[in-house]
């Protein structure tokens, strides 16, 4: 499943240069993640690396975005074509 930033989002942005799809962006209050781009960094990382590195655990997994590995597999390779 893609994951999403929650309102205890610190605005710090130490997320968003850690993610390989640049699914994270900027938002109005805090930060926010594209679900169409994450991929929870299946293909690249053992862990979702904004989840590793937020300092306020505001990286969680979405549940109204759930997808098998071979799903987010397919995500990456369409949006990287490798």
């Amino acid at each position: 499943m893609a994951y999403k930033i929650t309102e205890d989002c610190a605005s710090c942005g130490v997320c968003e240069p850690e993610c390989p799809n640049e699914a994270i962006s900027e938002g109005d209050e805090y930060f926010v993640i594209d679900p169409e781009k994450c991929t929870e960094c299946v293909g690249f990382y053992d862990e979702p690396q904004c989840a590793a590195v937020c300092p306020v655990d505001a990286c969680v997994p979405d549940p109204d975005h759930k997808e098998t590995r071979e799903e987010l597999l397919a995500k990456k390779k369409r949006i990287h074509g490798e």
